[in-house]
């Protein structure tokens, strides 16, 4: 290993030379009490900057072993370290002068829910910590201004590993309430099994957001309070004595006029299969980590998936067992979000009215009367609801406004009244039992069939080398293709989509064999990333520091909305 004089003669050595140069500094080098890694030098100033890292030791860190021994934990303090290390750049950011990029200090940005990401990474065993960032290698023009890299890496960094990474120089009682709080919430979520719950809303969360484009909470946002009669009072590891509203298993169906917070709390239950940070406001708004939110999604391509449970004889005569299309309608792109996540996992669905397919939710008593159920090749997931919790154990929540066909088979129905939710599913029922029954099927719920063999697309990798671009949270792009995720609700984070990106080339290059199905393909992988972590989609060893890690539930949507995807029965 090299150290930091070494690096230090080097610069001074390639000063104002082209800045190809820079491409010498690449290797590992002794900064004291940590190690300096530059993993990748950019080509020029005005190219994406350069991939940097540094390694504290466990023993200089000084972390004690009970804020990382379980790894809820672990997560939460790399979070909280990637966080206080943003903080600390951002003083320096821009501070070294030069073109392009030249002088910006950058490291991932965590949104308000807290995921794993290899941006920051401590090892379990020996407290070493690994932060990945992104430096602007300086230059005038497109010559190597060395002194102001210098600047950077002996004046500004420094101060920002010591001020970040070391436990003598942070906050301790900030950094003991992020582990008490990630103890908590890992708590209420095994407690939701052990008391039936498929969702937990403590008492004085605050659901709304401040706006369209931040997830910070609304200042002012009306705190919410529980129906007593759902009550439910939880002893927490170090909060104590918690109350608030427990969504039963089951169906249950969340009502209300417009405005009055029927989708700001379904959002919160959607965000609530991820931890969130203190002050979020939904800190304990704890959701069935397996939920999946099912909308409709026009226009999406669907692979040989069977969705017989819900369409069928169809007038063109297609094949609805192992339906393909690439541009699917409302109704079909909604069973398929369904059956899919089925073959996923879910053990709840979250469904909104405003963003599902009218023809596949509901039809009404009117409706059946005039055409006739042989010439109605849909099933409308009403007729379903009862079936898939009796059956495969998945709960649904369902919001409406406009419809009161749900109350018939809704387990609990919830009114929201100015964000202040009320139990009603005594009065709802009351008042159903004045109009029609509904009309079931004769024929029960058949199991899907997943029988999805998946090969290699030939044309995957038809110039070499296959380029990942992420499109924010709408999608990834491999090579030309994009797999469009804009209606993937869960994922949080664009760095999501970047290993979701890397995943799908993995999952192209050593599982689909034409053996395997995709289920069998997508578990193995899923195998891989829980003992590996992240690292087991990267090519030679090398982690970036842009991943953070989706949910099983998202790698199978990820999968079934790649128009490549080679698949047969």
């Amino acid at each position: 290993m090299k150290t930091s004089e070494d690096l230090r003669q080097l610069l001074d050595r390639i000063d104002h030379r082209g800045y190809p140069a820079y491409k010498d500094t690449k290797g590992v080098y002794q900064f004291g009490k940590y190690v300096l890694f530059i993993d990748h030098v950019q080509g020029d100033p005005f190219a994406s900057p350069s991939k940097l890292s540094v390694k504290v030791p466990g023993r200089l860190a000084g972390f004690p072993k009970e804020l990382f021994d379980k790894k809820h934990k672990r997560i939460a303090l790399q979070d909280d370290l990637i966080r206080n290390f943003w903080r600390q750049i951002q003083q320096y950011s821009f501070q070294a002068k030069g073109s392009g990029k030249s002088g910006v200090i950058s490291v991932t940005r965590c949104s308000q829910e807290v995921l794993e990401r290899t941006a920051c990474e401590i090892d379990s065993g020996n407290g070493d910590i690994t932060v990945r960032f992104e430096v602007g290698f300086p230059a005038n023009g497109r010559t190597i201004n060395a002194g102001e890299l210098k600047k950077i890496l002996y004046d500004f960094l420094p101060v920002c590993v010591e001020k970040a990474l070391y436990y003598g120089r942070i906050d301790k009682k900030k950094i003991r309430r992020v582990m008490e709080l990630s103890e908590d919430q890992e708590y209420i979520r095994s407690q939701l099994e052990v008391k039936g719950l498929a969702a937990f809303i403590a008492n004085e969360s605050v659901l709304p957001r401040e706006s369209g484009v931040s997830q910070r909470p609304m200042k002012g946002g009306v705190p919410f309070v529980s129906p007593k009669s759902m009550e439910v009072t939880m002893e927490l590891p170090y909060k104590g004595t918690i109350c608030g509203m427990g969504i039963p298993k089951g169906v249950t169906l969340i009502v209300g006029g417009g405005y009055h917070g029927k989708s700001t709390l379904l959002k919160a239950l959607e965000t609530g299969v991820y931890p969130h940070i203190i002050g979020d406001g939904r800190e304990y708004v704890v959701t069935d980590a397996a939920a999946v939110k099912i909308r409709a999604e026009d226009g999406r391509s669907i692979k040989h998936t069977d969705i017989s449970m819900f369409i069928n004889d169809l007038p063109n005569g297609k094949d609805t067992v192992a339906f393909d299309t690439e541009d699917a309608s409302g109704s079909t792109s909604q069973a398929a979000n369904v059956v899919e996540s089925m073959e996923a996992g879910a053990t709840v669905f979250l469904i909104d009215e405003d963003t599902s397919a009218t023809n596949f939710m509901v039809r009404d008593e009117l409706m059946q009367r005039v055409i006739h159920r042989d010439m109605e090749p849909i099933t409308p997931f009403i007729e379903r609801v009862r079936e898939l919790y009796e059956r495969f154990g998945i709960s649904t929540v369902i919001v409406a406004g406009s419809s009161g066909a749900y109350f018939e088979v809704a387990d609990t129905i919830v009114q929201m009244d100015r964000y202040v939710p009320k139990e009603i599913t005594e009065l709802a029922k009351e008042a159903a039992r004045d109009y029609p029954k509904l009309k079931l099927p004769e024929d029960g719920v058949g199991q899907p069939s997943f029988d999805r063999k998946v090969r290699h697309n030939t044309e995957f990798k038809h110039k070499g080398r296959v380029k990942i671009k992420t499109m924010g949270r709408d999608g990834v792009m491999l090579n030309h293709e994009t797999v469009d995720l804009r209606y993937v609700e869960q994922l949080m984070d664009s760095e999501q989509l970047t290993a979701l990106g890397n995943m799908v080339k993995y999952l192209e290059e050593e599982m689909f064999d034409g053996r395997k199905t995709l289920g069998q393909a997508i578990e193995a992988l899923w195998t891989r990333l829980n003992q590996q972590g992240l690292k087991a989609i990267c090519d030679g060893g090398y982690l970036p520091g842009n991943l953070a890690m989706p949910r099983k539930q998202e790698i199978y949507a990820c999968l079934n909305r790649y128009r490549h995807l080679g698949t047969s029965r």
